[in-house]
């Protein structure tokens, strides 16, 4: 016989203890009340969709679902049946808690939902079958060995299990790069912050329950030590029922120490719970953080993982420390078969070792090694160059004494000293304020001559580009008397000793993050993987949108897989080897892949990055794509691509239709660094000037493809500031990029192409006023000065035409009617007189006027483009043959 439990507060004993009953009773009842609600909200969004979010899964998943309700009482058509009604219940209060009321209201509820859609299902004959089971069910249950308690675990269990389902099910579409379900990603974020208000109404419930315990403890020490002692037996009603009472209180105190221990176990299996939600949620990040390197966008930071996980280690050091009191109360009264005496010490290590797991876990590297020099390209470093790296321990708890100190080192191929500390501690203070991050911002790596390699020495076997490091941070961690060293690794980096090493390291970085599966492997580039195009097309484009702002479309990507694998391989699964991305030269004389697109991904941001970003470049496309594009537009529609045989350079292409319906595609010799670090690609394009056969310069670019005009699409880059005293002091001059068409050269004979299209290579510079006055030419009469007097001067070849590299021609041109000069002159050199100046046409070469050569392109290259399509960068005639990795 016990009696029932004391319902009195806690009389004011231990910080574990809340304060006596609240004076205003209403009021406690309605705090209780708002948060009951808040968890009941939060669970009904989590799962009102649940049954429906599982009719939607793949195969492997559905038959996970059918053998779960295969094995179960519960017949699966009932529940799908009674599904909002099943989720609207609270099962884990029913199922968990220590009061068997809400079990069997529950149960009665079910019966009563059982026999009502009973009822409703006798009125419509299709519904036999559901009729049948229904009763069945309501048969089976009342039948339960256990009755309301087993049917309440039974339903709580199928709950939990349908929300591991879904759970590996949107996991499974992450890792597949699939678009996840949305309601799964939201759900989980319900579910944990449900957990959370879950677990600390279950915490304020335990810390009630120890209260209550302390006071039936009091109790019984007052009885035990006040009743009257007994040598010897005797028949005294009054001892009899001292002894009776005596017993009693040792009974509901027995009984409660059972009910706080049940506490404890059940708000430990929803901790663990909790910590199994959050783990996965940190190693998607990990996993974001990981692409992100390579250029993916974040969009997920640390600060709700860290709300989340403070939030769990403050439940498990509080469940710790009450753990602390019951052993302090097991040690003031103990009698035989006392539940607290193992009970305490094995949920202690439980608790322990979960909160050791979610320690090590959260101890993380926020921002990954990287040089402030190219913050673009993380996880390269150079000896003797400072870099930065960023820790963070994800538990923002510390002590208000106690600073923490993080040490790095680095385990690698070669040895290497960190120069200035390599320690970082954390003051009470920083911490509070900023959060528990540790930041080395001034670490310096220098290599050891002497002494021989180090651990792992890998002579001979990979390059210094392929070589990868392990920098490793330790924290010794300790709160409330736990103490735990931690330890975590960054991704691993590759150590250059030269800048001209990046490009080829940057390689090795992209493809190592991108396939590996083992962020620790070392050993990686001794046998790298082929990289899938389902996985490398989409890193190319993550290198122009992370580096400059815009990423590949579809059509740039298909060009550049078109150029990998030729177009025969139109599929997602090609595969592409380690050495063909960056070793391979085929055919010989020609970049690697990667070293020409690396090229361009350098131009593009030096000199073209507001044009990549507004669309004016189309860039990536192949010369066949080139003439199929622009031979079904107008005259003068040009458009902007990349050279695929120069080492970093962007051409324009444009069109021309003549009488005889024939096309002419025409391509200037590739603009390079050189060039464009003197004259912006936009003024070249808005002042180019094509000297007809009449010698008139004429702008050729009417229309960027499809049909924008060209003062539309690149004016606004164009303009210039106006210095009106400047303006009174000189004439202005400008540079242009002229090139020339003379007749003479256009009746040259041809090879028979396909298409008659013609490729116009080398541009020549314009010339100012000054060279062809110091020259001793004679321009006619004196200029009078104009209010905007802008000058530009083109000169051409001499008598006999000579080819050269300068024009490609592969139609027979038919010589067009000479126009009238003046209204095709620019309008600043409409009032020159060109009949004095007709000396010019066919005296004097360029090279007689600019001795030193063209300084626009000086060290550029004047090998003209080849203009034959290559459907491959790495073969002529026949298709790519891998190599063996």
């Amino acid at each position: 016989m016990s009696s029932q439990p004391v319902r009195g507060g806690c009389r004011g004993r231990g910080s574990g203890c809340s304060a006596p009953g609240n004076p205003n009773p209403g009021t406690e009842l309605l705090e209780r009340w708002g948060r009951e609600t808040a968890v009941r909200f939060l669970r009904l969004s989590l799962q009102m969709a649940q049954w429906e979010m599982l009719q939607n899964l793949d195969s492997p998943f559905q038959d996970q679902l059918h053998q779960l309700y295969s094995d179960s009482l519960l017949p699966v058509d009932i529940r799908q049946y009674l599904a909002v009604w099943i989720e609207d219940q609270n099962w884990q209060e029913a199922a968990l808690g220590n009061d068997d009321s809400k079990a069997n209201m529950l149960f009665f509820h079910f019966l009563d939902q059982l026999n009502y859609e009973c009822g409703h299902c006798s009125q419509d004959p299709e519904c036999l079958l559901l009729q049948h089971n229904l009763r069945k069910f309501y048969r089976d249950i009342q039948a339960f060995p256990q009755g309301p308690t087993q049917l309440a675990e039974m339903i709580f269990n199928l709950l939990l299990e349908e929300k591991r389902i879904l759970i590996q099910a949107q996991r499974a579409q992450s890792e597949q790069g699939e678009p996840a379900l949305g309601p799964p990603v939201e759900s989980q974020q319900h579910e944990i912050e449900s957990r959370i208000l879950e677990l600390r109404a279950m915490m304020e419930k335990l810390v009630k329950y120890i209260c209550q315990l302390k006071d039936q403890q009091d109790i019984f020490s007052f009885r035990y030590k006040t009743q009257t002692p007994v040598r010897t037996p005797s028949l005294d009603p009054r001892q009899t029922k001292q002894q009776q009472l005596l017993q009693e209180t040792l009974n509901e105190l027995d009984k409660r120490r059972k009910e706080v221990l049940d506490a404890t176990k059940a708000l430990l299996g929803r901790l663990t719970t909790l910590i199994e939600l959050l783990l996965p949620r940190l190693e998607e990040w990990k996993v974001q953080q990981k692409k992100a390197c390579i250029g993916a966008p974040l969009d997920v930071g640390l600060e709700q993982l860290e709300k989340w996980f403070t939030a769990g280690a403050k439940l498990l050091f509080h469940l710790r420390q009450l753990l602390k009191e019951l052993k302090g109360l097991s040690c003031l009264i103990s009698y035989q078969n006392d539940p607290l005496t193992k009970g305490v010490d094995l949920r202690k290590a439980q608790v322990t070792e979960l909160l050791q797991r979610l320690l090590h876990s959260a101890f993380v590297v926020e921002t990954q090694p990287s040089m402030p020099q190219t913050p673009h390209r993380p996880l390269i470093l150079k000896t003797g160059s400072k870099f930065t790296v960023q820790t963070r321990l994800l538990v923002r708890l510390q002590e208000g004494n106690e600073s923490l100190t993080a040490e790095v080192c680095i385990d690698s191929f070669r040895k290497f000293n960190i120069l200035t500390s390599n320690q970082k501690t954390l003051t009470p203070e920083k911490g509070q304020s900023q959060g528990l991050i540790w930041d080395f911002g001034y670490l310096t790596l220098v290599e050891q001559r002497s002494g021989g390699s180090g651990k792992g020495s890998n002579k001979g076997l990979l390059g210094v580009t392929e070589e990868l490091h392990i920098i490793s941070f330790t924290l010794k961690y300790t709160y409330q008397g736990l103490k735990q060293e931690l330890k975590v690794d960054a991704l691993p980096v590759v150590i250059i000793s030269n800048m001209n090493q990046l490009s080829v390291a940057w390689a090795s970085v992209l493809w190592f993050n991108l396939l590996s599966s083992n962020p620790q492997n070392q050993q990686f580039f001794s046998s790298p993987p082929k990289a899938p195009w389902s996985l490398l097309g989409p890193a190319l484009s993550w290198q122009f949108s992370s580096h400059v702002g815009r990423g590949l479309d579809t059509d740039q990507l298909s060009m550049l897989r078109d150029k990998l694998f030729g177009q025969n391989s139109g599929t997602e699964d090609a595969l592409l080897s380690w050495s063909d991305f960056t070793k391979r030269e085929s055919p010989p004389g020609r970049l690697p892949f990667w070293t020409w697109l690396d090229r361009i991904l350098d131009l593009v941001h030096d000199h073209l990055k507001d044009l990549w970003n507004d669309g004016r470049i189309m860039g990536f496309v192949s010369r066949r794509q080139e003439r199929r594009l622009l031979k079904k537009t107008i005259s003068g529609t040009f458009l902007l691509r990349f050279s695929e045989t120069s080492e970093g350079g962007i051409t324009c292409s444009w069109v021309e239709h003549q009488d005889d319906d024939k096309v002419l595609i025409y391509s200037v010799q590739p603009f390079t660094k050189e060039v464009l670090q003197s004259l912006p690609l936009t003024k070249i394009i808005c002042h180019y000037q094509l000297l007809t056969e009449e010698n008139i310069p004429e702008n050729p670019l009417v229309f960027l493809y499809p049909r924008t005009p060209r003062d539309e699409a690149f004016g606004h880059y164009c303009q210039e500031k106006v210095n009106l005293q400047e303006r009174r002091k000189y004439l202005k001059h400008k540079l242009i990029v002229v090139s020339n068409r003379q007749v003479d050269e256009l009746q040259q004979p041809l090879e028979l192409k396909l298409e008659p299209e013609v490729g116009l290579s080398e541009p020549e510079p314009g010339l100012e006023l000054e060279p062809l006055l110091e020259a001793g030419l004679d321009l006619g009469p004196a200029l009078e000065p104009l209010p905007d007097p802008t000058l530009g001067v083109a000169s051409q070849s001499g008598a006999k035409p000579d080819l050269g590299p300068e024009l490609k021609l592969e139609p027979v041109l038919r010589p067009m009617a000479q126009p009238e000069p003046e209204p095709d002159l620019p309008h600043d050199l409409r009032h020159l007189n060109t009949e004095e100046m007709e000396i010019f046409r066919n005296s004097m070469k360029i090279e007689e006027i600019m001795t030193n050569g063209d300084p626009l392109l000086a060290g550029q290259s004047t090998m003209e483009e080849a203009y034959i399509f290559h459907p491959s960068h790495f073969y002529t005639d026949g298709p790519l043959i891998p190599s063996d990795y």
